[in-house]
């Protein structure tokens, strides 16, 4: 996670020459940084939901990707090179358009895969888990924006957890059970939950201790998006588990 704390970033000459400054913490620049993520991740939204949606309700669609598996791992490959490009190389995720057209191919990487992954689960628990992700997003988001509480300040606990978290994966892997893989869910559910308010206080910046710099609207998008739809992912494997 890349942050920043205060300071400027960038400027601008005023009609009398004189060099002025803006900070991020400037309300113009904040809402408009703010403003510019959330209409890209409703796009990526959008886009992956459709894909959900498609997988599905449409039986040809799962038909053809099970008879192409190999689409799986083009899919899994263009996942991983975009993600690291983008979260690795300042360049690739602030210069335009190279942002975009790397953003654009990961998340229809991500869709593809996530249709494949919500192919096998009914059409019910799928719209279930839709319907509760958006409510706890929701909740969530207007949670970050209106607690006192500076989670921005918990980067190093959440790398913990999220370490603990991928090694207890691995143990889960070899120990097959529902309960192994409620709880594995829940945990999982529950960590994203936290990333999403601390990646949400990030973004806004303001009187909290660490915020993001406007330049990297790529990247926060990015990283509000891998929330979203790793909390989606759990909770429709919990749906899915209990159900079983």
């Amino acid at each position: 996670m890349y942050q920043f704390q205060g300071g400027n970033y960038g400027g601008y000459e005023d009609p009398e020459g004189q060099p002025k400054n803006f900070s991020f913490d400037d309300q113009s620049i904040r809402k408009g940084f703010i403003r510019k993520v959330y209409m890209i991740l409703m796009g990526q939204l959008l886009v992956t939901f459709g894909f959900v949606a498609l997988f599905v309700f449409h039986k040809p669609t799962q038909q053809f990707v099970q008879r192409n598996p190999a689409l799986f791992w083009v899919a899994l490959a263009v996942l991983l090179v975009t993600m690291i490009a983008m979260a690795c190389c300042e360049g690739v995720r602030r210069k335009t358009p190279m942002n975009f057209i790397f953003l654009t191919l990961f998340t229809l990487a991500e869709s593809f895969l996530l249709g494949v992954s919500a192919s096998r689960y009914e059409s019910q628990e799928v719209l279930m888990a839709v319907g509760i992700t958006a409510a706890v997003c929701l909740a969530l988001t207007l949670f970050a924006m209106q607690t006192k509480y500076d989670f921005t300040m918990c980067g190093g606990v959440l790398l913990v957890a999220m370490v603990v978290f991928l090694i207890f994966g691995i143990v889960a892997i070899f120990v097959p059970g529902k309960i192994m893989t409620l709880v594995y869910a829940s945990c999982g559910a529950l960590l994203f939950s936290i990333y999403l308010v601390y990646d949400t206080q990030l973004m806004m910046g303001g009187e909290h201790k660490y915020s993001i710099s406007p330049e990297e609207y790529i990247f926060a998008a990015l990283n509000l998006y891998l929330d979203i739809v790793n909390i989606f992912m759990y909770i429709l494997t919990i749906i899915g588990a209990a159900r079983d």
